[in-house]
């Protein structure tokens, strides 16, 4: 066959490696696709911060393992987290522009064994701290259904360029909603595995005390399968340990789960106000859920938001401040936060005023949620709520260019006051798809199980997907191809 634009847009990344894997297709023809999309809608959407098209063009020139998993797939890379040998990593921030990782992460690795090959680095808001993908030093992303909306954040270059056809997986992390969020404003899959189901090493033994896991942002659930299997597995050091998954998670996709006992709600756990389109397409998840077998009945998990919220912001001010010290050091930067944003020059200036008993007593308040979840889910197997408090929003409405970073950090929660609490007890969680909202705009839902059951989640979207497939009906890059 002859590879042309609507068959690569169509076809998910497992299906695309199995044309190289019958020669159907060559990996050079895929990555030559993605680059032609690039070109076309980049300058739009602006999703692509680091591009690596000489990279990618090598890389299937000397070859790729010809049985990995997901052989000749292109994949777009956050730029935050993970290293890329020979690529920049600047997180959105001036204060790191001219960085060049000189190894890969664990992750990179196992990726490249997998047969995918690096085509460039995704835009995030700047060092990772933001619902929203608005970077002064790179440029908002746009949101493709309509460009005058956001994709969301952190993960917000990542889930554009998966729902404009850019690419068909993209690598993603959650600290406290970073991949379901903009998949849920994207009208794309995510998927956040447990604490360290995905390694984080060799350099960082974990990330935000462990809240902070990364994956990737699909269109399908068997590509986000298909990662999962191609690279989730312990990695030697690791400070945590998960349960092992009983089969595959392609397997699990494939197969419905057992019947299972949904809790759901659409209150807010801190209180503030949720949007009626997204209640709604709570209202018909659950529907769907209860035709298909499962049990749902209106319940909530039981832990304190409040302290939740407070905890996350030491934990995460003390991590980014780290990040911060570090390369103002290498750089000989005297004037500190200057090359920061005025909001996260705030925040790092307030977390250089906490102390050793601030980060432990906010750590004992995330393991005290968590044990509050795991009794919530010996009476549920999953929680059901929004993804967000409200659908995309307008690019503008999430960002803060100024020195308030109360102002800002709740507004960043009250978006998304439902997803934090996966982090912090290191339970999986994903965002599916589930339609448009009145200004044909998508909206998601949110799915959330006990800490280790991946499996159970992963069987769900599969069974989802099957009654209400979004991936061909609700695709963002119709809008602006």
């Amino acid at each position: 066959m002859s590879l042309n634009a609507d068959d690569y847009v169509r076809a998910d990344a497992v299906q695309l490696a199995e044309w190289v894997r019958r020669k159907e297709v060559s990996p050079a023809e895929i990555v030559e696709c993605a680059i032609a999309r690039i070109d076309a809608l980049d300058p739009v959407l602006n999703t692509v911060a680091h591009r690596l098209d000489d990279m990618a063009r090598q890389t299937v020139a000397h070859g790729v393992p010809a049985e990995g998993m997901l052989v000749g797939v292109p994949l777009l890379v956050k730029d935050t987290g993970v290293t890329v040998a020979g690529a920049p990593m600047t997180s959105g921030s001036a204060l790191f522009r001219g960085n060049i990782s000189i190894a890969d992460s664990t992750l990179i690795t196992r990726y490249r064994e997998a047969g995918l090959v690096l085509l460039g680095k995704t835009n995030t808001p700047e060092l990772g701290l933001s619902f929203t993908t608005e970077p002064l030093a790179q440029g908002a992303t746009h949101n493709p259904w309509n460009p005058d909306y956001s994709p969301g954040g952190s993960s917000g270059g990542a889930a554009a360029a998966v729902a404009a056809g850019i690419v068909p997986i993209a690598h993603a992390s959650d600290g406290a909603g970073s991949i379901r969020l903009p998949s849920a404003h994207c009208g794309v899959f995510g998927f956040k595995p447990s604490r360290m189901r995905v390694p984080m090493g060799p350099v960082i033994g974990e990330a935000l005390a462990g809240m902070s896991a990364p994956h990737c942002i699909t269109r399908s659930v068997r590509d986000s399968a298909a990662m999962l299997d191609a690279c989730a597995w312990p990695e030697p050091g690791d400070p945590y340990a998960v349960k092992a998954s009983e089969r595959p998670y392609m397997q699990e996709v494939a197969r419905d789960p057992r019947r299972l006992r949904i809790g759901v709600s659409t209150r807010s756990p801190l209180g503030g106000a949720v949007h009626a389109d997204c209640r709604d397409a709570v209202a018909r998840a659950a529907a769907l859920c209860a035709e298909l077998g499962h049990e749902v009945e209106e319940a909530e998990m039981a832990y304190d938001a409040v302290a939740v919220k407070d905890a996350w912001r030491v934990i995460v001010g003390i991590a980014a401040l780290t990040g911060v010290q570090a390369q103002e050091k290498k750089i000989g930067l005297r004037d500190r936060f200057s090359m920061l944003e005025p909001v996260n020059a705030a925040w790092m200036r307030w977390a250089s005023g906490l102390s050793a008993v601030d980060y432990a007593l906010a750590l004992n308040t995330i393991r005290a949620a968590g044990r509050s979840c795991g009794r919530s889910f010996e009476m549920y197997d999953v929680f059901l709520t929004p993804a967000a408090a409200t659908p995309p929003p307008r690019l503008g409405e999430l960002a803060c260019h100024d020195e308030d970073a109360e102002a800002f950090y709740d507004r960043f929660c009250a978006h998304g006051p439902f997803t934090a609490v996966h982090n912090a007890t290191g339970c999986p969680g994903m965002s599916i798809p589930m339609g448009l909202q009145g200004q044909g705009l998508p909206v998601g839902v949110h799915f959330g199980a006990a800490l280790g059951n991946d499996g159970v989640l992963m069987a769900l979207a599969g069974q989802i997907e099957r009654a209400a497939p979004w991936h061909y009906t609700c695709i963002g890059w119709k809008g602006v191809s």
